[in-house]
């Protein structure tokens, strides 16, 4: 299990992990585009999304630090788009986490499956703290 970093941006993701990358020496980065990641047929992606970034991830000095573009149209506030991201390979454990963080807290996402975890959720804790519930399935 770990506690990392998740850094969002608007619409400038590809040039900070570009930056970060090259200030921290680290691994070349790789990204995946919003284009790129399987599409619901009931919610079309504007074309204007498509080449933003969803998600990139880098490793400094043993930290993971993880990045993504806002959507277009999606709040962005400089300051507040630094969230942490509580990956664990343990169900039980993440269930039990997300409950205890949210209460008297805001869940913005359920805890439930996606394309890239068997568990993962969104939610802000009462403190204001931003945080990301993900299993771990060790490839991004």
């Amino acid at each position: 299990m770990s506690i990392n970093v998740y850094m969002n941006f608007n619409g400038n993701t590809r040039d900070a992990v570009e930056f970060y990358s090259e200030v921290f020496n680290t691994e070349k980065p790789q990204i995946m585009t919003f284009g790129e990641a399987p599409q619901h047929p009931d919610y079309p992606l504007a074309e204007e999304a498509k080449n933003l970034v969803m998600h990139a991830r880098l490793t400094i000095s043993g930290s993971t630090v993880m990045f993504s573009d806002t959507m277009p149209g999606s709040p962005y506030v400089e300051g507040n788009n630094i969230t942490l991201t509580y990956n664990s390979q343990n169900e039980e454990e993440l269930k039990s986490v997300f409950s205890k963080l949210s209460d008297d807290g805001k869940v913005t996402m359920e805890l439930q499956e996606t394309f890239w975890s068997k568990l993962y959720g969104q939610l802000t804790d009462k403190f204001g703290i931003h945080w990301q519930i993900n299993f771990d399935n060790g490839e991004m």
